[in-house]
């Protein structure tokens, strides 16, 4: 079969009004997605009270959300070249806003932990192909500028999102942090209307293929969470996750348009691209776990003052994000990248071996240095990420940011969950900055291998 292009003008939408709807239509679904998953986690012990369950059975809210949707990120970004970006993106819209309904009317943590997996299955459809839209939607040099909007909206979100947690709480019961989603998934859906109408490849979809990456994913994450309390079932995940990853590389190797994009990582732009990436949110996920102990135990702060001082690194990030996508399409962005990563590294470096002890407001002025540039960082190595890969394989390439994403952030946890078993409660906070900043260092040294071929 002769694939068909996904849109026939690939310099933007033309219309601006049409163009601002399709736009606002991304942003609001990201900050739909990322809002939700950040009111959700504030709400754990509400959650376990109401329900009468334990506090580790109310983690299964949390984790059956993370299932669902690393298990469907490429599976989406394929039926997204295939079906159409705008098609899977809107259907994962209504997917998610319809099982924010059914948590909004959960009698039991069985009905809530099934309905937020079905959640993560609906946001798989918009984080594996917001981004693609998004670079479907503007002309080619102003991607950056998108994607650095893009940045702001979730870096804001991930900031409001406690708060606003905590205020709904303080007035309704925890079944209204759910049902706020269905006004705002009702204007996504509307605003979707104006997205680029592309009708995908057309190509078959392979259901096998499609299972075998959803097990193989889900095992990973599996090992990953059972690896500090029990290494020997961790290993069986491991392995099971690597036999299925293999079996599924040979099923779709020598394919045009493979679940698994081999072809794209074939690139090395694209492949130092995912590698840093992965770099990247292992070192901001290991240190964001670590700072709240440390300022805990170094300066006695309370939570909410803790909050409060880590406060400027999504704030920053959310600032940063549309300087950085502006800088990013005139600039280098394996250079940007650099200052990126070496600044986040001398960010966390301050935090971990000053003598902040004598003034604990030096933390903020670190945070906003690893926000500003962490945003410079990610909004360079995300557009060239993208611009590396074929117009028609952005959904693959955003599928496989996606899952970078989720990877690191999954080992940066592990990392410190062994740090914690296997050092003081005073040690660990200190040793994860290091490991967080040297992570971040090499991330930024990543990057400078594009400099090697022609940087986009």
């Amino acid at each position: 079969m002769t694939a068909r292009p996904i849109v026939a003008n690939v310099e933007g939408i033309t219309d601006p009004g049409k163009r601002h709807w399709a736009i606002s239509s991304v942003l609001a679904a990201m900050v739909l997605v990322v809002l939700d998953a950040a009111i959700a986690n504030i709400a754990l012990p509400t959650i376990a009270t109401s329900l009468m369950v334990t506090p580790a059975s109310a983690v299964q809210v949390i984790t059956a959300y993370q299932l669902g949707l690393v298990m469907m990120l490429l599976p989406a970004a394929a039926l997204g070249e295939r079906r159409g970006f705008a098609g899977v993106f809107s259907a994962g819209a209504v997917l998610f806003t319809a099982a924010s309904g059914l948590c909004a009317l959960s009698p039991s943590l069985s009905w809530l932990v099934t309905a937020r997996f079905i959640q993560g299955v609906g946001s798989a459809g918009i984080m594996g192909l917001g981004v693609a839209l998004l670079r479907l939607s503007v002309p080619a040099h102003r991607f950056g500028t998108a994607i650095g909007w893009n940045a702001m909206a979730v870096a804001l979100s991930s900031a409001a999102g406690p708060t606003l947690g905590a205020s709904i709480l303080a007035v309704s019961s925890w079944h209204w942090l759910f049902a706020v989603n269905l006004p705002i998934g009702a204007c996504v859906l509307l605003m979707a209307r104006a997205l680029p109408d592309g009708k995908g490849t057309g190509r078959p979809v392979d259901l096998v293929s499609i299972a075998v990456s959803a097990l193989s994913l889900a095992s990973f994450v599996a090992g990953a969470r059972y690896t500090p309390a029990h290494p020997a079932l961790a290993t069986m995940f491991f392995i099971g996750a690597i036999i299925l990853a293999t079996a599924l590389i040979r099923r779709e190797f020598g394919r045009s348009a493979p679940l698994i994009p081999l072809d794209l990582l074939r690139d090395s732009s694209f492949r130092v691209s995912v590698i840093a990436s992965v770099l990247s949110f292992v070192g901001q996920t290991a240190a964001l776990i670590a700072l709240p102990f440390y300022l805990q135990n170094a300066f006695g702060l309370s939570p909410l003052m803790v909050a409060l001082y880590l406060l400027p690194w999504p704030l920053t990030v959310a600032v940063t994000g549309p300087v950085a996508g502006k800088l990013a399409d005139h600039v280098s962005t394996a250079r940007l990248c650099l200052t990126g990563g070496v600044f986040l590294a001398v960010g966390l470096g301050s935090a971990t071996f000053s003598s902040l002890h004598r003034e604990p407001l030096a933390i903020g002025f670190c945070m906003m240095v690893c926000g500003l540039s962490f945003g410079l960082f990610n909004v360079s190595n995300n557009r060239s990420m993208f611009l590396s890969a074929p117009l028609e394989r952005s959904g693959a390439a955003g599928g496989l940011q996606s899952v970078a994403r989720l990877s690191g952030q999954t080992l940066g946890a592990v990392v410190m969950t062994f740090l914690f078993e296997a050092t003081s409660l005073s040690d660990a906070p200190r040793t994860g900055l290091a490991i967080a900043g040297l992570l971040a260092l090499a991330s930024g040294l990543a990057s400078t291998m594009r400099l090697r071929g022609v940087d986009t």
